[in-house]
């Protein structure tokens, strides 16, 4: 359900020379912002009221879509088998977006901030100033959430690239991350970014 302020919307516009009104796509002016941006709940896993913008998500406890959720994910990636495929998916993003796996990129972003929380224990995480900071603007579900998709991704994407050494890499890794298609493709340079991260932490690895 989305709220839009109440103001007067026009709906119709005649021009003197056509013969016919045109309808045109809904304007909207938002305060203090110049373009449209909506915050939608999107679900993880077919959980019903799930996902990092449902009121009843409740990050980090033991009641919430956000335990449910996360109780699916581990037993999913439960081995390094399925962990190797997941992260080979994300670095071999192919171009066509509908071949990507898995669709619904809101499992990645699951798979991630269970990586940060977990990482926090032994330092893979990157430490102060780290994937923490990433996972708190995730469970905030405002900078990754509000704004278009790409706007969405771009944001995760620079966050993660940001903090990137923390986790020391290999140079080749590093290089890659420096030179994702940011500008031509936020998506699948999301996909990829992802896989870079979890692969540097050694999440693989863990078992």
């Amino acid at each position: 359900t989305f709220w839009f302020p109440q103001q007067k919307i026009p709906t119709m516009i005649h021009y003197p020379h056509l013969k016919f009104p045109l309808v045109f796509l809904l304007i909207l002016s938002l305060e203090g912002a110049t373009s449209f941006s909506m915050s939608i709940s999107k679900e993880i896993y077919g959980v019903s009221n799930s996902g990092w913008t449902s009121p009843k998500w409740n990050w980090g406890s033991a009641q919430g879509t956000g335990h449910d959720c996360a109780a699916i994910c581990r037993r999913q990636y439960g081995t390094t088998k399925a962990k190797k495929i997941l992260v080979q998916a994300l670095l071999d993003a192919p171009s066509a977006a509908g071949n990507r796996e898995p669709q619904n990129f809101e499992e990645v972003k699951l798979v991630l901030g269970l990586a940060w929380q977990n990482g926090r224990w032994d330092g893979s995480d990157g430490g102060r100033g780290g994937y923490g900071e990433v996972l708190q603007y995730m469970a905030q579900a405002e900078r990754y959430e509000v704004g278009t998709q790409e706007e969405c991704s771009r944001r995760l994407i620079q966050d993660m690239k940001d903090r990137f050494h923390l986790i020391n890499p290999t140079k080749d890794d590093a290089k890659e991350m420096d030179s994702l298609p940011v500008e031509t493709d936020a998506d699948g340079a999301l996909r990829r970014c992802s896989g870079l991260v979890l692969g540097a932490m050694g999440w693989v690895e863990k078992g």
